[in-house]
């Protein structure tokens, strides 16, 4: 293969008319190799050209379908925070596909215990390095265990392209399904075997039928980057379910693919568009799959492990994250990756959004997090990027690394008050104690400042770390003994109530108060201001038997059941939904503060049951765990304060039936039932027709129940899209 100069940039292996440019980080390297393979066969290519630390030449001969990697000459002094070992093969940082997924493997590991070193009693006794630990230069070639970069060639044409036909939601209108691409087809009845798991099976009719028939409108994958299966988990016989362990930041996960990862995951998201669905992607920029000192040599530790991630002074990795190392992402180059990577992500597969994960480790300078770090600077120029939802999870493990609210404006974050404010309320606190009113009006006290918009929060009430919704009513404490860890893992206090019994239960009264909790909770999440993320299977009522922490359950407690789904449930949900999608005062972006509009009515006016309005004391009172709320459109709002769409919200948090005086809707309005929790669901109800008659006052709300009421014309005799209800239960 002729080698000539060629470019430092772009960055990767890119095809040319004769051949390929190819260009790698690796300033403190002696020498970077270009391996090529024919089967079994290695051909080692010198890069012997360099600028600004990247070594590159143009190689003639190299096609589309090639498999390479790299290996880099240096030093070798982890102390030093320098880890070249030319005997490991090295993935491509820049690699847009990989021949076959990644699993560790004791070859992966770049040095070996000195002879005659044993462990001491301080030690675990796991006879891979620590810091520390006197180690040797392994030796043994890793390329037979690490799959190999692919050549590929994305100038060519290819159909359908799923950026051409985005649907441009706007954040506002937003419903999230947070789904696991796999889990949810693992199992499903209608999708064919061969499919189940993959990117096809997640693009089948059988599931884009589900979600548009839910209403969602944007789904929200785990991680879609390539990423390793990790040696502690291998060893327990397990698997990444999750992928929170990424190592090449532009390849798409070949586990989930048929045949052409590049090629199915483009058709998905295509799919998706096309039945006006958004994708949003989970992405890892904060940490690599490498870990600790006593990780695996893949990447980026081998090509430039001072460069790549936060080390302290004696080598050992900083880690802000608790997976072994921290990403540096104010370095110019590493932070070049990542908005590579995103800038590859939208244009090539048309991902309309990023939730990043542990976002706080992004915005980390020598200063400590600030909101106008060089990444959010970045990301806010960035053309490509514009018009994309933002979402950061606001927190990491390092100092003060919680964060919520700090985030700059354009950034939505997923908002943990919301969920265990929530969960508080609806086992037991005061809605004072959960801080309820607050959470319904978007959580104004983190997030109305800096010109931020209601939809910063993103609410939820389950998330895929945690229970799933059903097993928050059915479980007091974790039930994690599948992930082998002793218990040690996930979270201790999960906010949940097994409302008597420990699990699954045959008692018709606890499954009738676990269900009309259930259904509460979901309504506080589609009634509340702010962008609501539902999880996958909580629609259906899918359990994990208690696992709060199934990001190693590759399996039937990590996949959704979908042998016997709560279709009354399901219903329940979309009709939720509906109510949200025809009623613009339930997701509003201006901040409601109870300010009086141009008509002289306020755009929020709290009530107690009797009709007055609450004192301070009311909403800490243990006996009144009932609010009442009339919502109408933002008085700083041009379009909202114009509106007349009015909406009555009763939440009876508390274990007993209330009387709820129906305040004034208007003069010529009335009010008109769009859906009581208690009642939602029940069969004989659904099949009547819709009540058009005006609730009687007092209403009885039920216990345990959320009420929604729309102010309609008193002379509109049109049956609402909602349930039947009666005017007292």
């Amino acid at each position: 293969m002729d080698v000539r100069r060629g470019r430092p940039w772009p960055l990767g292996v890119t095809l040319e008319a004769d051949g390929a440019n190819v260009a790698v980080w690796a300033p403190e390297a002696t020498a970077v190799e270009l391996c090529v393979f024919d089967g079994d066969t290695e051909e080692r290519i010198p890069l012997p050209f360099r600028d600004g630390g990247v070594w590159h030449a143009h190689v003639s001969g190299i096609q589309a379908g090639d498999w390479y990697g790299f290996r880099a000459h240096g030093p070798h002094r982890p102390a030093d925070g320098l880890r070249f070992n030319p005997h490991k093969l090295l993935l491509d940082p820049y690699a847009r596909a990989l021949e076959a997924p990644l699993v560790w493997d004791p070859l992966l590991d770049d040095r070996t215990p000195a002879e005659g070193w044993e462990p001491d009693d301080a030690q675990t006794g796991d006879s891979h390095l620590g810091d520390g630990v006197p180690g040797l230069l392994d030796e043994r070639d890793s390329a037979p265990v690490v799959p190999k970069c692919l050549v590929v060639d994305h100038g060519r044409a290819t159909s359908p392209d799923p950026f051409a036909n985005r649907p441009g939601h706007d954040l506002g209108e937003l419903v999230i399904y947070e789904a696991h691409l796999k889990g949810l087809t693992a199992t499903h009845p209608d999708v064919p075997q061969e499919l189940r798991g993959t990117y096809a099976g997640a693009a089948h009719p059988a599931i884009l039928e589900h979600l548009t028939g839910l209403g969602v409108n944007a789904v929200e994958f785990l991680p879609l980057q390539a990423f390793l299966d990790d040696r502690f988990l291998v060893e327990r016989g397990l698997t990444n379910y999750w992928g929170y362990q990424p190592v090449a930041w532009l390849a798409p996960e070949p586990r989930y693919a048929r045949a052409d990862a590049d090629a199915e995951l483009r058709a998905l998201v295509h799919a998706l568009h096309a039945a006006g669905i958004s994708v949003i992607v989970d992405v890892v920029f904060n940490h690599t799959g490498e870990g600790d000192a006593t990780g695996p040599t893949l990447a980026h530790r081998g090509l430039h492990a001072r460069g790549y991630h936060r080390l302290r002074a004696d080598g050992g990795c900083v880690d802000d994250t608790g997976t072994g190392n921290t990403v540096a992402a104010d370095e110019p180059m590493v932070l070049r990756l990542i908005l590579d990577s995103l800038r590859h992500w939208v244009r090539r597969y048309g991902i309309d959004g990023f939730r990043f994960d542990l976002a706080t480790t992004l915005g980390r300078t020598r200063d400590g997090f600030r909101a106008d770090a060089a990444f959010f600077q970045a990301l806010a120029q960035d053309p490509v990027l514009a018009g994309t939802h933002l979402i950061a999870e606001p927190w990491d493990l390092g100092p003060d690394g919680y964060r919520l609210g700090g985030f700059p404006a354009g950034w939505s974050e997923w908002n943990d008050r919301f969920r265990d404010g929530v969960r508080r309320v609806w086992r037991g606190a005061t809605p004072g104690e959960a801080d309820l009113g607050s959470l319904l009006l978007g959580t104004a006290s983190h997030f109305d400042h800096g010109d931020r918009a209601a939809t910063a929060s993103v609410n939820f009430v389950t998330a895929h770390d945690g229970f799933t919704l059903a097993d928050v009513v059915s479980y007091s404490r974790k039930h994690n003994e599948a992930n082998g860890e002793d218990g040690r893992d996930g979270h201790e206090e999960n906010l949940s109530d097994n409302l008597g019994v420990e699990g699954p239960t045959d008692d018709p009264a606890i499954r009738a108060a676990r269900g009309g909790r259930v259904r509460a909770m979901l309504a506080s999440l589609l009634v509340s201001q702010g962008v609501p993320m539902l999880l996958a299977g909580d629609e259906i009522g899918n359990s994990q038997d208690g696992n709060n922490n199934a990001y190693a359950q590759d399996g039937p407690i990590g996949w959704l059941d979908w042998s016997a789904p709560d279709r009354s449930l399901q219903e329940v949900v979309r009709l939720l939904i509906d109510v949200r999608r025809r009623h613009p005062v339930l997701r509003q972006r201006s901040f409601l503060h109870g300010r009086t509009r141009s008509d002289g009515l306020r755009d929020i006016v709290w009530l107690r049951p009797d009709g007055t309005e609450p004192a301070e004391s009311d909403w800490h009172d243990p006996t009144g765990a009932c609010i009442v709320a009339v919502i109408r459109g933002a008085a700083d709002d041009p379009e909202a304060r114009e509106t007349d769409d009015c909406v009555l919200l009763i939440l009876n948090t508390g274990e007993e039936a209330r009387d709820v005086q129906l305040p004034d809707p208007g003069a010529g309005y009335r009010w008109d039932l769009e859906i009581e929790t208690a009642e939602a669901g029940d069969a004989e109800a659904e099949a009547a027709p819709a009540d058009s008659v005006p609730p009687s006052s007092p209403y009885v709300a039920a216990a345990q129940s959320v009420v929604v009421f729309a102010a309609v014309p008193a002379d509109d005799q049109t049956p609402t899209d909602g349930p039947a209800g009666k005017d007292t239960p």
